[in-house]
């Protein structure tokens, strides 16, 4: 049978999307499956498909594409499903229209699919008005009946009345919608979503990093999250806390970090996928939503052997987490005092972290796709069945869900029986590449495994040349040889950082057959870049140089390096600021023997307007260690140097008048670019004659320390 899946857009980062990707995955061992997207926004989807999973995109939203649609006549007029709601408008970038009518309406009613499934609520209304009823009509709530104001809860129930069957993700919900409409004769039932168990290394659970994830709306209540955090950290001065995601609540959170003096302790990390990677870097994963449609982070965090501290709201968490057996419910009522009791009592107990992380990996794969596909095909088969019973008397159940689950298909369609006038759908080919699973490893140095398929033949080398790099920089190593039988993966190869010395900068990656020419080589397509090895460790020091290295996926999907490598180093280990100066504590990390450092170190801020503006600032000795070092950086010695309306000064160490400058900043850990996540508020100084400065310290793209003074309005 073909299943078919109408989602708003594919090419996203969302729940719904993973969801989708995830189902429509599982699917593809019995079925044939398609997910139709109404908007495509991008080249790829950010969440890859399963390789036999077909996409199609109604309508080309991509402003450099030479079929861009988003200046379409039809996008003038008015969208007809829920346009009183404002439902369907999904974000500025993508308003429902007339088009989105034409497409949708014309998709539904030529599609060859025998079930479509639609996945918000106005495709719900666009399924249940346009859909036909040769195929299975399945509306998906990924919110809840809650979720959704007044006007547009009640133009979905009407449509729900028209759909064969509508899934919930949460019983609650489920119970919620039965007594809503108690005279329909829809099918109303919760289908958890489908969460796949990543194939990361699960967590540690040493990490002491609490690890927080999605959108950064109101509701998630981030703020109550950092407000708890804040009432433990000076508990627990060794942990830190991250927040992945985007949203409308970026800025505010930004402010009450800024607020709290938490900026090098509470980091934003933005938007992260697959986010399964910074998962396994937690020793605690937290959800502090007012309500949860479903909790898929849960149990995302859970299938990662995380421990989760959730709030007990409406609706998924508690149908998810089992008290005190594989994580940690909060009273929503408890507020912020509740939930800081919650956190402070898991970062002291390790011993309850590791007894709760293998259960939590447990409960998760109740979840796992197979499992969950294997509930909407009972749905799906007794929907059948109730038709088959209407048409040709009773058959039973049995006989016609084996014969549902047996229903493999033979080819595949190449494009629709009968496309719209206006502009046909588009069936995108995804391109198959060689993939690979790069990791760091406990000593840290660096795997890199392939994935069996998509390989040339034959024995292979692993190549990675520096990026943009004059002298052609290069380094080539044998894969182990795969096994004898076909389709087999060779071994993982391992990067020494003593060993396979690669100079600093970003390398990409590449396979190759063995001994072939250079320029045979195919770029690695990275599925996983697993980073948690790195979380909290300091460079590597070898005889001879200063390393640190980190796989990580780039915008565009592949698998790269980036290298750190210097004769010495100083790692930064705090970075705090006042209203007029900057304080800095690192470590000097090099070759050989770290003595104590002498009365001739100095910090110097060097300028990039030329020597003349160069700053010297003192040193303080720290009873850390050897080579631990603090350095106070005024502002005001900056603002009198001020070469022009915008000055920028590096940061460096100098152990004496003639050494060498060794740069500070942080390039230890698991994080590639610190320029956004690790940042500290702005200070504001007024100058007699210049005026207003903004005088801001910040990590540069090579993840050092720097100093900015710009000229800003008096009201900036």
């Amino acid at each position: 049978m073909k299943i078919a899946f109408l989602i708003n857009n594919a090419y996203g980062i969302g729940g719904t999307i993973r969801a989708t990707a995830n189902l429509a995955g599982a699917f593809t061992d019995r079925h044939e499956v398609e997910v139709v997207s109404v908007h495509r926004v991008q080249d790829q989807p950010a969440i890859p498909l399963h390789p036999q999973v077909t996409l199609t995109s109604l309508i080309d939203m991509r402003e450099d594409s030479p079929t861009y649609e988003g200046n379409d006549p039809l996008t003038e007029q008015p969208c007809t499903m829920f346009p009183d709601t404002g439902a369907a408008a999904n974000s500025a970038r993508l308003p429902y229209s007339a088009l989105q009518d034409d497409r949708i309406g014309d998709w539904l009613r030529t599609t060859d699919a025998d079930i479509v499934i639609a996945t918000r609520p106005d495709l719900n209304g666009y399924l249940a008005r346009d859909g036909q009823p040769r195929y299975l009509r399945i509306g998906q709530e990924h919110l809840s009946l809650d979720a959704h104001n007044p006007t547009l809860r009640r133009h979905q129930n009407k449509a729900i009345a028209d759909l064969d069957a509508f899934i919930t993700v949460s019983e609650a919900d489920a119970i919620q919608y039965r007594n809503a409409l108690t005279d329909l004769n829809t099918r109303i039932l919760c289908i958890p979503n489908a969460v796949p168990t990543p194939d990361v290394e699960p967590a540690g659970l040493d990490s002491k990093v609490i690890v927080a994830a999605g959108r950064l709306v109101s509701v998630k209540r981030y703020d109550r999250l950092v407000d708890a955090f804040a009432k433990v950290a000076d508990a627990h001065p060794d942990w830190t806390l991250r927040i992945y995601g985007r949203g409308p609540e970026k800025k505010t959170l930004r402010e009450q970090i800024d607020k709290l003096g938490l900026y090098d302790r509470i980091f934003l990390m933005g938007p992260v996928s697959p986010i399964e990677t910074e998962w396994a870097k937690g020793a605690i994963a937290a959800v502090s939503s007012d309500m949860e449609s479903f909790g898929m982070t849960i149990v995302e965090a859970m299938h990662c052997g995380v421990p989760v501290i959730a709030t007990d709201c409406p609706h998924g968490p508690a149908e998810i987490i089992d008290h005190n057996t594989n994580g940690l419910l909060v009273d929503l009522d408890s507020g912020t005092d509740g939930y800081a009791t919650a956190l402070h009592h898991l970062m002291n107990d390790e011993e309850q972290r590791r007894r709760l992380g293998p259960a939590a990996r447990e409960r998760a794969a109740d979840f796992a796709p197979p499992a969950i596909a294997d509930r909407y095909e009972t749905l799906i088969g007794q929907l059948q069945a109730t038709r088959e019973q209407g048409k040709a008397g009773r058959r039973g159940r049995g006989h016609l869900l084996s014969r549902l689950r047996s229903a493999i298909p033979t080819a595949r369609t190449a494009a629709h029986t009968a496309a719209p006038a206006t502009a046909p759908p588009v069936q995108e080919k995804l391109v198959s590449r060689p993939v690979a699973t790069a990791r760091v490893l406990g000593n840290g140095a660096l795997s890199v495994r392939l994935d069996a398929g998509a390989l040339p033949s034959g024995p292979l080398d692993f190549l990675a040349r520096m990026r943009r790099d004059p002298k052609g920089r290069e380094i080539r190593l044998p894969f182990p040889d795969a096994a004898t039988a076909p389709g087999q993966a060779p071994g993982a190869i391992t990067l020494e950082a003593d060993r396979h010395q690669l100079a600093e900068g970003r390398w990409d990656c590449y396979v190759l057959p063995r001994d072939a020419p250079a320029k045979n080589r195919i770029r690695l397509t990275c599925r996983l870049a697993e980073q948690a090895g790195s979380v909290g460790r300091l460079p590597t020091v070898t005889a001879d140089v200063v390393v640190s290295r980190l796989p990580y996926t780039t915008a565009d999907g592949y698998l790269a390096l980036r290298v750190w490598q210097r004769p010495a180093h100083a790692e930064i280990t705090s970075l705090a600021v006042t209203a007029d100066h900057a304080v800095v504590s690192a470590r000097l990390l090099a070759p050989g023997p770290t003595a104590a450092l002498a009365d001739t170190a100095a910090v110097v801020a060097i300028s990039r307007h030329g020597q003349a503006h160069d700053i010297v600032l003192p040193i303080t000795r720290i009873d850390r260690g050897p080579g631990h070092f603090t350095c106070t950086v005024p502002y005001a010695s900056a603002l009198a140097e001020r070469a022009t309306d915008h000055d920028l000064w590096d940061l460096y160490l100098r152990l004496n008048a003639t050494g060498a400058p060794i740069p500070i900043g942080r390039i230890g850990g698991d994080i590639v670019d610190r320029k956004t996540t690790d940042s500290v508020p702005a200070a504001h100084l007024t100058h007699p004659t210049r005026g207003a400065t903004r005088a801001k310290p910040f990590f540069t793209m090579t993840n050092d320390l720097a100093l900015s003074l710009r000229d800003t309005e008096a009201t900036d």
